[in-house]
């Protein structure tokens, strides 16, 4: 019997391997292509198991259940950081957890909103959640917007980058000595519009957005506030997204911290609910953030600032305006005990 021998320049005569068989390459993947695969896969999967079984029972959250959802987001944010430090290297890591660490400390003024909100709207306690998941989807969406777009304009005008810090900083100023004052929603242009436009229902109808009357569709208080929640976060998009380039402007990194933060946002909300007015140098402590983010991209061009130093001063200003916020709040405490101790006393006599 003859046998056919493989001509010389057949892969299995060159690597010495039986006719038939041929040794293939293994597949390398790009690392930023290995994130996006997880991010893209972990996240819309965890949001369908919180729609469709922790979601799926209206009810106001607990304080247990907010804290272990913010203990779920947050470890989630964490385990992608990791990802990002063993696939891009230690750079493109801590420039991840910077950004997070910076996307999640501005995030708790919205905190201050959404109660504004459900107090004007009278949202019912047990359908908050369920606002605040659409609401978070559609900010994610917006950001991704805001994040293409910036993103693009800096490469294409690098000059645009000392608009943003000079931004950064009068919103940063004006943030650090505000008084607590009120935003309105009667006052917004967006709001008002919707309520020209769109025919809406006078109450509540569960958690409906829209419903069918008399063969038309009209929208219910819950899809109003949604719009709501939807143009105050394109609000503090325009401080956040500058805020997060001031640390790197590698799309990838910008998209997915801020993507994490906001993902663990309503879980904060419900956790920090009843203590919003105890933290009464958070604000302080946000502005000077944004005012140090600020002064980074005007001296971008002269002084490389270490990604490690941005990160320190960002924790350093969160522990201690929370910190010095608690100690306040434990004076007045005490304050209004000895207070209530003498009025005691005036009577009693």
């Amino acid at each position: 019997m003859v046998r056919s021998v493989p001509p010389a320049d057949c892969p299995s005569a060159r690597s010495g391997e039986t006719f038939g068989r041929i040794r293939r390459r293994p597949i390398e993947l790009d690392p930023e292509l290995i994130g996006w695969i997880v991010f893209a896969t972990v996240v819309p999967a965890v949001l369908a198991f919180d729609l469709l079984v922790l979601s799926r029972r209206p009810h106001a959250l607990s304080l247990r259940e907010a804290a272990l959802y913010v203990a779920m987001w947050v470890s989630l944010g964490l385990l992608f950081g990791l990802l990002v430090f063993i696939t891009r290297g230690p750079t493109s890591g801590f420039e991840y957890l910077a950004g997070y660490v910076l996307e999640y400390s501005l995030s708790m003024d919205n905190v201050f909103v959404f109660a504004l909100l459900f107090g004007y709207f009278a949202v019912p306690s047990q359908y908050q959640h369920r606002l605040l998941y659409w609401g978070v989807i559609g900010a994610i969406f917006f950001r991704a917007v805001f994040i293409v777009g910036g993103t693009l304009l800096l490469d294409a005008f690098h000059p645009l980058v000392y608009a943003l810090g000079a931004l950064l900083i009068f919103t940063g100023v004006r943030m650090a000595l505000s008084r607590g004052e009120l935003i309105d929603p009667r006052d917004n242009f967006v709001l008002r519009a919707v309520r020209r436009l769109v025919p809406v229902t006078d109450g509540y109808h569960g958690g409906a957005f829209t419903v069918r009357d008399a063969g038309r569709r009209l929208a219910t208080p819950m899809l109003v506030a949604l719009v709501a929640i939807e143009v105050s976060d394109v609000v503090f998009a325009i401080d956040s997204v500058p805020a997060i380039f001031s640390i790197t402007t590698d799309t990838f990194i910008v998209f997915t911290s801020n993507a994490f933060a906001i993902l663990g946002l309503r879980s904060l909300y419900f956790l920090l609910a009843g203590l919003i007015d105890r933290f009464v140098y958070l604000k302080t402590g946000l502005g000077v953030i944004l005012v140090l983010a600020g002064l980074k991209m005007l001296l971008s061009d002269l002084v490389d600032i270490p990604v490690l130093l941005s990160l320190a001063a960002i924790l350093v200003i969160l522990s201690a305006s929370i910190g010095l916020s608690l100690v306040a709040a434990r004076r007045e405490a005490r304050r209004l005990a000895g207070q209530r101790a003498l009025e005691r006393l005036d009577s009693t006599d």
